[in-house]
Parts: C-alpha cells; sequence; structure tokens
C-alpha cells in the first residue's frame, strides 16, 4: 500500500494552522471533491481530506499525530472497520466523537458519519430547559445605596398544574406514539457512496415526547402550559451597582419537552446622583472651601450617604487636597463592610476684600519666612 501523504498537505495548510483554519479549509475541499460534485468532483481526494479532517479537527487527535504520526492511527491486526476496502482503512470511525466533522458533512451534504446527526439534533427530543430573559430596571441613586423593593410586570409560561405539563387530561390520557413506539425518536436511512448511513431524527408525530394525546387537559388545551401575565415585587439589596444582575428563578422563557423555564435576569440601571459619585463601594464629593478657612483650619458640614457628617479641617490645608471619611461609603452587595467616603477640596479666593482685610493680609504675609504660606499656596496652584 502507498504511503500516505502528510494530513497537514492533503488539507493545504502548516503545522501552526489554528483550529478554525483547518476546519476552513477542509470545508472548502469537501466541496471541491465531494462526488456530487459534477465539475471536480473526486471520491479518492474526498476521502483523503476527510480522513485528515478526522485527525486534525480532533485537538487531542491532532497532538496525537504530531508526536507519533501516522503510526499512532494505523489499523490494529483483528480490528474491524466498516470501511475497509474503501480507502478509509487507516482511521476508525465507530467509538469517536465526530462532532465537527458531522456538523460539517450534513451542513453541506444532508449527512454524517457514524450514523449521527449533529449535537442540535441529537439533543432535539430531549427535555431542555428555556431561554434565559433580560430587563432593565432603573432606580434611584440613594436606593441603590439603601435598598429597595420595586413590583415589575412579567409575562411567561407556567407548566400546567393539572396536566403536569404533558397536555393530556388528567395527565394520563394518552397513547404510547406508534410511529416511534414511544422512544421519541425515529431511524432512517439513507444511500450514499460509503454505503448505507443511517441517522435518528425527532418523531415528527409525537414532537420526541413519545406520546399521543388521546383527550386534551381542558385547562391548558393541550399545551401543557398556561401563559401567565402577573406583577411581581423584587428585592433590590443594599449596595447593589450599576449594570449589576438580580436572578429570579423559572420566569423565563419556556422549557422544550418538559423542561423547566429559563431564568429572568433583571439588569439594573442606577440614575446618577447631584452630589455623590460612586466608584465601586466608595464615594466621592467635591466640598468648595474658602481659602481662609484653609489657612486657619475649620469644621465643615459634609453631606453622605448616610446623613450630614462633621468634618476637621486642618490648619495649612492645601489645593486639591482629599480628605477620607472611613466606612462612609456604600455597604458591599455580598459582605457587611462599607467603603469609603473621599472629599476633594476646592479653594476658593475671595474676589473683592476691603481695605481692612487687605492691610491684615498685607501685615501676614511680612511676619511669614522667605518661603512663606503663599507661596507654598502659588506653587501648589502651578502644579
Amino acid at each position: 500500500m502507498a504511503a500516505k501523504r502528510d494530513y497537514y498537505e492533503v488539507l493545504g495548510v502548516s503545522k501552526t494552522a489554528t483550529q478554525d483554519e483547518i476546519k476552513s479549509a477542509y470545508r472548502k475541499l469537501a466541496k471541491k471533491y465531494h462526488p456530487d460534485n459534477k465539475e471536480t468532483g473526486d471520491a479518492e481526494k474526498f476521502k483523503e481530506a476527510t480522513e485528515a479532517f478526522s485527525v486534525l479537527g480532533d485537538a487531542q487527535k491532532r497532538q496525537t499525530y504530531d508526536q507519533f504520526g501516522q503510526a499512532a492511527f494505523d489499523q490494529t491486526a483483528g480490528g474491524s472497520n466498516p470501511f475497509s476496502g474503501s480507502g478509509f482503512e487507516g482511521f476508525n470511525f465507530n467509538g469517536g466523537d465526530f462532532g465537527d466533522l458531522n456538523d460539517i458533512l450534513e451542513r453541506m451534504f444532508g449527512f454524517g458519519f457514524g450514523g449521527s446527526r449533529s449535537s442540535r439534533t441529537r439533543a432535539g427530543g430531549r427535555a431542555q430547559k428555556g431561554d434565559d430573559t433580560l430587563l432593565r430596571v432603573r432606580i434611584n441613586f440613594m436606593d441603590a445605596v439603601n435598598g429597595t423593593k420595586v413590583t415589575i410586570p412579567v409575562s411567561y409560561d407556567e407548566t400546567c398544574a393539572s396536566c403536569h405539563g404533558s397536555g393530556a387530561k388528567n395527565g394520563t390520557a394518552y397513547d404510547t406514539c406508534p410511529e416511534c413506539r414511544g422512544r421519541g425518536r425515529v431511524i432512517t436511512q439513507q444511500r450514499t457512496i460509503f454505503g448505507v448511513m443511517q441517522s435518528e431524527t425527532v418523531c415528527p408525530r409525537c414532537k420526541g415526547t413519545g406520546k399521543i394525546i388521546k383527550e386534551a387537559c381542558p385547562d391548558c388545551g393541550g399545551k401543557g402550559y398556561n401563559h401567565i401575565k402577573k406583577d411581581i415585587d423584587v428585592t433590590i439589596p443594599q449596595g447593589i451597582n450599576n449594570g449589576q444582575h438580580i436572578r429570579i428563578a423559572g420566569k423565563g422563557g419556556r422549557g422544550i419537552n418538559g423542561g423547566e423555564n429559563g431564568d429572568l435576569y433583571l439588569e439594573i440601571i442606577v440614575k446618577p446622583h447631584d452630589v455623590f459619585e460612586r466608584d465601586g463601594n466608595d464615594i466621592h464629593v467635591n466640598y468648595s472651601l474658602d481659602v481662609i478657612d484653609a489657612i486657619l483650619g475649620t469644621t465643615i458640614s459634609v453631606p453622605t450617604v448616610s446623613g450630614d457628617c462633621n468634618v476637621d479641617v486642618p490648619s495649612g490645608t492645601q489645593p486639591n487636597a482629599v480628605l477620607r471619611l472611613k466606612g462612609k461609603g456604600v455597604k458591599d452587595v455580598k459582605s457587611d463592610k462599607y467603603g469609603d467616603e473621599f472629599i476633594h477640596i476646592n479653594l476658593v479666593t475671595p474676589t473683592k476684600i476691603n481695605k481692612e482685610q487687605k492691610d491684615l493680609l498685607t501685615k501676614f504675609k511680612s511676619l511669614e519666612s522667605s518661603d512663606n504660606f503663599f507661596d507654598k499656596f502659588k506653587k501648589a496652584f502651578k502644579k
């Protein structure tokens, strides 16, 4: 038997190619060489490309191939291969996960290897959880800080309590589906160049339930669910921040084939505040302070999220100074810890002074050293 070509050479990619590049290369070759392509079809080249992709398209098999080469995939003595004699002796279609290969072939040609459909189709008859849904709720800044309750309208499908989702009267008035004999899935066969391909799909008659309703549930009309519209109260926890979510279980999209509902997520949008600016659990405020008070020192009343607070401003406070109030920020939504408040001092210089004030300031300046307080202020403002 002639030596097989290097798989990377077959697909026309480098050994450093990404998985997406390998998949793209195979997709082009499969379209080009598939026997149904009357212009460029070539069964042998199609088989060769498919064999290469079955190995390189799987990260684990690719690693083995890179380490040991073709020898790692040669058929062992006494082993069976359903494609023996067809040009596929060098690799085994049984027992492996060819999900990517099946997906590609199924999208292009309507079938895959190993009697298997794509993962989406294989799961068609099983119970599946419904999709999650998102609702945005806008609240005030202080409601986010302190916590609150909101009432929101919701609309969702709820499993019928009378039939427990079966759609049958009393939950028992149904027969086994004669098409699939209760399995919920049917097997079909298709003859191809590789022989007979077998695939399994959701039963079209019972939609994968395996049951045929004899008498519909009068409460839900045979649907198995009822559409609910109502207002619900939601607690917004203290300390929640803009963009965070609250999960409400079971109020999302309806499940498939008896699966549970998805969840509803509330995205919290917090309106900005006129005074406070939030950074995580810390609060920042700007405070305009008279330059004389900065020189002499004073006590000021500063707003915090928990009420006004008296703060001592030390004498000689410089421009753009920041005072910290420990624990005066926002409570952490997941713990009992609080952030801090930071007061950003903005010094305000008087625009008008009378002669007496000017004389006093002139005398004050003359009493200062060469590196006096006013020089420090000038230097600070020039930074």
